[in-house]
């Protein structure tokens, strides 16, 4: 990546695991602070799905074109001076154009949807990565297909229809990870987390319910987790009760969940030893988190831009280094 990296005050490796923009922009500044072989970055990929005939990986295609610094940080996500020719040409033609896809993402998704014939998804988004000039570790969190599918009061609904086609609006009932069960982590998730020089699992400020427990659904990841001697720490997506960008604050409150810091912990069900939240919300700072108190910091966590990015990230790894001379 582009930016000027700093020394990290942490020794050990690093895994994040996120989704499409909040955590891609946390996963920017934590790239600028590592040095690749000390970062692994997993990321979502049950909002996948098949349009027009083509493979599309929302998530990984955010992360990757943020970490190249090519993103159209306006939108969060596409390229930046994007094109829509091909949007254009289809609408005459009668074609669905509800999901937006620019004419230079078009390429992503033609040229993976024909490799993924005869290659793993994994071996796909590593190579696009290294020829854009990505050295991090971008990593599916599984090759084999998991679809994320919503409960609404408008019925069950795949992510992208709710998502995107219908804008969030049906009310959120709960949610069933397809294909989850028999899923298996991708390789490289797995290698990650049997390194015995990992420092901490980061969860990036992403929406917990559509990013992270699609993640966490896979067959011993949570469990892994849990045991796991490294600390699990979360930024939280929430800043005075509204999520940054996109429904999470919404869906929290549609199942009777507050969109703050003890909302989010209720999600991650005791998974957490620490917590990173926004000023705003500093009064929710001296909270249970469930059968223990964990430490929480509460710093500026809205990322306007790349130097937020860095600044976050190189506090995020400060706190990890406090948590290990505490043992937690």
């Amino acid at each position: 990546m582009s930016a000027g990296r700093s020394p990290a005050p942490t020794t050990g490796t690093v895994l994040a695991l996120a989704g499409g923009v909040g955590g891609a922009r946390l996963a920017y500044g934590l790239a600028a602070q590592l040095e690749p072989s000390r970062l692994t970055i997993v990321v979502n990929t049950a909002d996948d799905f098949e349009h027009l005939g083509l493979h599309i990986s929302p998530d990984l295609d955010t992360m990757t074109y943020t970490l190249a610094g090519i993103n159209d940080p306006a939108q969060g996500w596409g390229i930046r001076g994007e094109s829509w020719a091909a949007m254009a040409a289809l609408k005459r033609l009668g074609g669905e154009d509800w999901f937006a896809l620019g004419d230079q993402d078009m390429a992503t998704h033609l040229l993976r949807s024909l490799r993924l014939r005869s290659e793993s998804l994994s071996d796909i988004t590593s190579d696009f990565a290294h020829r854009l000039g990505i050295r991090h570790r971008i990593v599916p969190m599984s090759d084999d297909p998991v679809r994320t599918m919503v409960d609404t009061d408008a019925g069950r609904l795949a992510f992208q229809d709710y998502f995107v086609r219908r804008r969030c609006q049906p009310r959120f009932l709960g949610l069933d990870f397809a294909g989850s069960a028999s899923a298996r982590p991708g390789p490289a998730f797995l290698a990650a987390l049997e390194d015995p020089a990992l420092e901490a699992i980061i969860i990036c400020p992403s929406n917990p319910l559509l990013s992270i427990r699609p993640i966490l659904a896979l067959p011993g990841i949570e469990e892994r987790l849990r045991q796991h001697p490294a600390p699990v720490l979360a930024v939280s997506p929430f800043i005075g009760g509204q999520a940054v960008k996109g429904p999470a604050a919404k869906m929290l409150q549609e199942i009777g969940l507050p969109a703050t810091p003890a909302g989010l912990l209720q999600c991650y069900e005791g998974l957490l030893d620490a917590l990173i939240i926004d000023r705003a919300d500093a009064e929710h700072a001296a909270f249970d988190g469930g059968e223990r108190r964990i430490p929480v910091l509460v710093t500026d966590t809205l990322m306007r831009n790349a130097a937020d990015q860095l600044r976050l990230a190189g506090e995020v790894l400060a706190f990890v280094q406090t948590l290990s001379a505490a043992g937690q």
